[in-house]
């Protein structure tokens, strides 16, 4: 098979497209273009400080939590033991994709491979995915934590809880393999002009030369199976634990449910908001649509540690006491 490269520049962008020929004189995409943020050479220095600090702060908060939690006998608990999940999720989900963002804001072309392209869509969906069924599976653990106390330990126990977890995590990887298989049948001869800053498969798919058909239709039934499945039984959770707040006679006690309901509202609401309308309404390559991957992938995995951990009493107590410990063991 004879291959050659072909270098176009296109008309919109100094972006370098990379093709192959194959039989039938037919041409394929082997490399796409990242549009990034901005072209501002200043501004693109401004993004990398600001994105590189957002970056370090997720990982510390993230990898803070999951050693508070692996190392604390107090912190032995259903809710904690899906927080550390969380955690370690929300590490891997901005490893995806700030790395990436943070090497194209210092280059000049922002050049990512055919097969790195659809590695990056197929960990996106499945952190996401993964992502939405744990904040439900969250949401359940402390209906039972509110609303049935005596039968709690019961209903979430460790083979509850692993099992959990375990779906969780095979649905996101489900619903990646099933997006990116679909993707990966599509033919790209160009353009390559991703306009976007990252790979994600709206965009993307708007370069396909043939029929997007399947691939449309499999991310509809995964916002409509895994989104909508997962956010009305959260949704109900929250309702209940609502409910069962102003049934109770302790103001410190409604209080207390009520701040930490409303701040996991607060962060729900917007994962789920941005990630409806990144998915479900048609790409167009707009600043909007980049704002709103921002807020999924990179602002939700910094707030989820303060939000969901950082603001909990016992997790301060438990970093209070690991950090009391750690001198007797540098002695």
């Amino acid at each position: 098979m004879n291959h050659f490269r072909v270098l176009i520049s296109s008309c919109s962008s100094e972006a370098i497209v990379v093709c192959s020929m194959g039989v039938g004189n037919e041409t394929s995409v082997t490399v796409f273009v990242l549009q990034g943020l901005s072209n501002n050479p200043q501004i693109q220095l401004l993004l990398f400080v600001v994105f590189l600090v957002i970056y370090l702060l997720t990982l510390t908060g993230n990898l803070l939590i999951m050693l508070i939690i692996c190392t604390d006998s107090h912190l032995q608990t259903p809710m904690y033991f899906f927080l550390g999940h969380l955690s370690f999720l929300d590490a891997f989900y901005s490893s995806v994709i700030v790395p990436k963002l943070l090497e194209n804001l210092l280059s000049k072309v922002k050049a990512v491979s055919f097969h790195g392209c659809f590695t990056q869509i197929s960990l996106v969906i499945f952190s996401g995915a993964t992502e939405a069924c744990l904040l439900s599976v969250m949401a359940y653990d402390r209906f039972q934590a509110v609303c049935h106390p005596l039968l709690y330990v019961v209903a979430m126990n460790r083979r509850v809880c692993t099992g959990l977890v375990g779906a969780s995590w095979a649905l996101g990887i489900s619903a990646s393999l099933m997006n990116t298989l679909l993707l990966a049948q599509q033919h790209f001869c160009g353009p390559n002009l991703i306009h976007n800053f990252a790979c994600e498969l709206p965009p993307v798919l708007l370069l396909a030369c043939s029929n997007p058909y399947s691939s449309i239709v499999s991310i509809l039934a995964t916002m409509v199976v895994l989104g909508f499945g997962t956010l009305v039984p959260l949704l109900g959770s929250y309702s209940r634990i609502i409910m069962t707040a102003l049934g109770i006679n302790s103001a410190t006690g409604r209080s207390k449910i009520f701040s930490t309901c409303s701040s996991h509202v607060i962060v729900v609401t917007t994962f789920y908001g941005s990630g409806f309308l990144r998915y479900m309404t048609p790409a167009s390559g707009s600043a909007l649509e980049q704002v709103v991957s921002l807020q999924y992938s990179v602002v939700t995995p910094l707030l989820n540690p303060f939000i969901y951990s950082l603001r909990n009493k016992e997790v301060k107590a438990a970093l209070q006491r690991m950090l009391a410990r750690r001198p007797r063991l540098i002695l």
